[in-house]
Parts: C-alpha cells; structure tokens; sequence
C-alpha cells in the first residue's frame, strides 16, 4: 500500500508539473529567445510604418490586435503551416472581411458575432489560409468600436491587410538575418536520379507515404504540420533508431585511409586519370594546405569537358570519425553521393566511406544479428 500511495502521488506530481509545461516540439530557450526579439521588433515596426504611413489618433487603429497573435505564429513557430505568408495575409484580410459583412447583413450583435468567426474560419479553410488570428479579426471586425464601424469594409484592408503585409515582410527579413527557414518550403521528396519509373531507394522500404495517411487517419486528428515535414520527420526518426540501436560501429573502424586526392590546383586531365586508374566514383579535391575542398566524379568530368577543377567540384558529403556508420546511410542512398569523406575538425582527410564500403557493414551487421539470434532463443 505505502508504494502503491508514493506512485500515485509521483503520478499527480508529474501530471501537475506537465500542465505548465510547453508540448510544442523542438522549443528550446534560445529560439524563444529568438521569438521574442523577432516579435519585438515586428510589432514595434509595424505600429511605426503604420504611423508614419496615415498619422496617429483615435480614429485611426495603428495596429490591430490579432497581429499580436499572427506575430507569436511569425516568430516563435516559423514551420508552422499556419504561420506562412498567405495564411497570415489572406487569414487576416479574409477573416476580417467576413466579420464586416456579418457586422452588415446581421442587426442582432450576439449572432452576428457568432456568424461572423463562423465564416471566418469557412473562408479561410476555402482559400487555404487557415490562420488562427483570423478569427480575432472578424471579432474585431465587429465589436472594434466606432473607428472600425466607421471604417466599413475599408477596415479589411486597412489597417489590417496593411498590417498583415508589413508584418510578414517583417518576419521575412528577421528570420532571414537570423537563419531560419521562412516562409517555410518543405523538403522535396528523393526522386529517382537514373530517371526511370522505380521509386528513390530510400522510398522502396521503411516507412511509406500510404502509412503516413493511415495514421493520420487512424489518429482522426489534425496536426499542426505540413504533410511532406510529417513524412520527413518519420523517416528521420526511423533513422535515428536504427542508429541506437547498431551506433556502436563507428566511422574510423570501416573507412579506407589510403585517400585518392587530386589537388585543386591539377589539370582535369589529370583527374581523370585518377578516376579511372583507380577505379573510383569520387575523388576528393584539397587545397594547398592538403585540406579538402570539395569531390569530383566521373560523369562531372565527362559532362564539362576540358574545364578547371574548381568549375565542377561540388561540397563534398563529410563525416567525423567517431560517428556510427549506419548514420551515413541517407546521404549514400540518395542517388547523388557515392562516397562520405571522413575529415577532423580542421577538414584534412582521415579516410573515405563508400557504398561498397557501407553495404559491406551492413551484411557484417546483419551476420552478426543472425549468429547472435539463436542464442537469444535459447537463453
């Protein structure tokens, strides 16, 4: 009874505790941090360059009150489908026009109200722009006082469209200096590089699309997500386990050390020669401090013809040596990289990870998981 008491009582503890806390995925300090200032200076601007735009006083709103909530959607969740440029702009534009035309055709405040979000939210799922906010404008819209009544259907466009556009520019540029990802474009699904009707190899196991769309189904839920991001996150997610569980493997223990490497500042002749007389896929390029600089193949050579190496080269796919191997199996499915260069921190080549090399680990891994399987059993 005593321990049976101690875990219901751990169980409200934790319970209570998780009530305060945030559920949003991937929130850490540094980027409320950076939600923060982005919104900061987003309002401030906005309510400035509305200012400056049409002079200040009561009759004129400089700013309305849902972009105080468009801005939390800007900057603190940027990815979200919710928080892009059309849904903030068209949301908002919208959602304030449908709560004017309700504030208009119905004379009774407490339906028209009700009305007026309902259509809201009707418009803006039509239009694909679905925007939480919205459904404050259309309140505003409403019961915004006399300078919003006087304004008439003017008021969805100004200020609020006004305000959604110069807040999207706003967050546009803020995220840009900061490096994130706005507005947010979802990753491009593999494609098949050899042009043929067979799906990428990264497609043809594992987690499928028709799986993801069953899971939604079967959850009957709507996630605040992109369906591509959804899918990439799964599959990220199915890597990164199959990582724990055979991470114990690590890249200097399956690399080759005798590097093939052209120099920067060689012929492509000479590159070619390599290629072929060594029978490789990809060849590194390093610099004059003998750091790498890029890769080189085969068919960027044949393709380009007599060029400079520094023309064709591209970013070469690098790795450091303590991390597990298995964790380079996306970058050498995915129909481009056919070698993973194993470099320090300073970039001077340590080894190199084929293909032939990865498949070779993977039948070890899978030799030593049959051998070790009959064991399991008996025990």
């Amino acid at each position: 009874m005593p321990n049976t008491a101690s875990s219901e009582q751990r169980s409200e503890k934790t319970t209570g505790f998780r009530l305060f806390r945030p559920i949003l995925a991937g929130a850490t300090l540094r980027e409320r941090l950076i939600a923060c200032l982005g919104a900061l200076a987003g309002i401030t601007l906005t309510g400035l360059i509305c200012g400056w735009f049409f002079g200040e006083g009561p009759h004129i709103p400089l700013i309305v009150a849902p972009m105080g909530a468009s801005a939390v959607l800007i900057f603190a969740v940027p990815a979200s489908p919710l928080a892009q440029p059309w849904s903030v702009i068209g949301g908002n534009t919208i959602s304030a026009f449908m709560g004017v035309l309700a504030a208009h055709l119905i004379p009774d405040p407490v339906i028209a109200i009700g009305v007026g979000v309902s259509l809201a939210i009707a418009a803006m799922s039509l239009t694909r722009c679905l925007h939480p906010p919205g459904g404050a404008a259309a309140l505003t819209a409403l019961i915004g006082g006399p300078a919003v009544t006087s304004a008439g259907f003017l008021f969805p466009l100004f200020p609020v469209c006004l305000n959604s556009v110069i807040l999207v520019a706003l967050g546009v540029a803020f995220h840009k200096i900061s490096k994130r990802n706005y507005p947010h474009v979802a990753t491009a699904a593999p494609v098949n590089t050899h042009k043929t009707a067979d799906l990428p190899a990264p497609l043809r196991v594992g987690i499928k699309p028709e799986d993801v769309d069953a899971a939604l189904v079967a959850l009957n839920e709507t996630l605040d997500i992109d369906r591509a991001d959804l899918d990439r996150l799964l599959r990220q997610v199915e890597l990164h386990a199959i990582v724990r569980s055979h991470g114990d493997l690590a890249c200097a223990e399956v690399m080759s050390r005798d590097v093939v490497t052209v120099r920067l500042d060689s012929s492509a002749q000479r590159a070619k020669e390599l290629l072929i007389a060594h029978n490789i896929r990809t060849l590194p390029v390093v610099n004059e401090a003998g750091r790498l600089a890029g890769t080189l193949g085969l068919r960027e050579m044949t393709l380009h013809g007599e060029v400079k190496i520094t023309q064709v080269m591209r970013e070469a796919r690098t790795a450091k040596p303590d991390e597990p191997v298995i964790s380079l199996v996306e970058a050498l499915t995915d129909g481009h990289t056919h070698a993973v260069v194993i470099v320090d921190d300073d970039r001077n080549i340590l080894g190199i990870i084929t293909q032939t090399d990865l498949l070779a680990t993977l039948m070890r891994l899978l030799s030593v998981k049959a051998f070790a399987a009959p064991e399991l059993v008996s025990s």
